[in-house]
């Protein structure tokens, strides 16, 4: 599939920013499943900008604007073909967790700070799985469908900064709180997860050439002789339809755009994310 994305986003004001220092993670990676043709970054006001590969291999832009301005605003561009395979069957054992290729290589996303880690009656039902699951990833899907059913998506009902345990406290949440829910529960197993950041096609069979609205998403990887992807929010492994941007241990490590600024009091954030099927 070949999908078009063009994301828009920045700040308002309350009165003129003096200085504004940022990082844009907006590049869509390329994988063997996902090759991407086309990308363009533009900001306004034109800053002075660096670009280069964060520890997680991310491609960011940071950037300073040294003007004064009333807003910034970011435009990320970019044409991706996607072609993904079927997620694979299990392979790793119980015990092949404990071994120094994955234990070790993969102690960062082994993990527990208090972002991701799960609440006690999380770790009582994960744990109930691990007893009947034969393999962790077995477990792994298993963990992801009892997020998917327990924690009802309601956009708003968490902030960027909750923690994971007040997602599941109130049953709800969005993408962002669904992901870091069953990275916890992963990670309490012993299986190496990450979150990934990137956007989805809103439709199930997108029409060529119509352009809709869409928005950034999120979903897990968890680690099995490879990375395997799944997505909590729709209860489904990533299809043609994700384009990834990042990964990293949890949202800190893959946002969007971050940073900080002088001179006015407060902002406002926007964000719009439009998205084709080019063929």
């Amino acid at each position: 599939m070949q999908l078009r994305i063009i994301h828009t986003t920045g700040y308002e004001y309350d009165g003129k920013a003096v200085t504004s220092y940022n990082e844009a993670r907006l590049t869509p990676q390329t994988s063997p499943e996902q090759i991407v043709a086309h990308t363009r970054l533009d900001i306004t006001p034109t800053p002075w900008t660096h670009t280069y590969r964060d520890y997680w291999g991310t491609q960011v832009t940071s950037f300073e604007v040294l003007d004064p301005h009333d807003a910034l605003t970011v435009q990320a561009q970019a044409t991706v073909h996607t072609n993904r395979a079927p997620l694979p069957p299990p392979t790793l054992a119980w015990e092949d967790l404990t071994e120094p290729g994955v234990a070790d290589v993969h102690t960062e996303f082994l993990m527990l700070p208090d972002l991701v880690a799960p609440p006690e009656d999380l770790v009582t039902r994960v744990d109930a799985i691990r007893a009947e699951a034969t393999t962790p990833g077995d477990a792994a899907r298993a963990v992801c469908a009892l997020v998917h059913a327990e924690v009802e998506y309601i956009r708003g009902a968490t902030e960027v900064t909750s923690r994971a345990a007040e997602a599941w406290e109130q049953r709800g949440g969005v993408c962002q709180d669904m992901a870091h829910l069953a990275i916890g529960g992963l990670r309490h197993l012993g299986i190496p997860a990450r979150y990934v950041s990137g956007y989805l096609h809103p439709s199930a069979e997108p029409e060529v050439g119509v352009t809709v609205a869409g928005e950034s998403h999120a979903w897990i990887e968890w680690w099995d002789e490879g990375w395997h992807a799944f997505d909590l929010t729709n209860a489904q492994p990533i299809s043609d339809r994700h384009v990834v941007i990042a990964a990293g241990r949890d949202y800190g490590d893959v946002r969007p755009l971050s940073g900080i600024f002088a001179g006015a009091r407060t902002s406002r954030m926007f964000v719009e994310v439009e998205v084709t099927r080019l063929a």
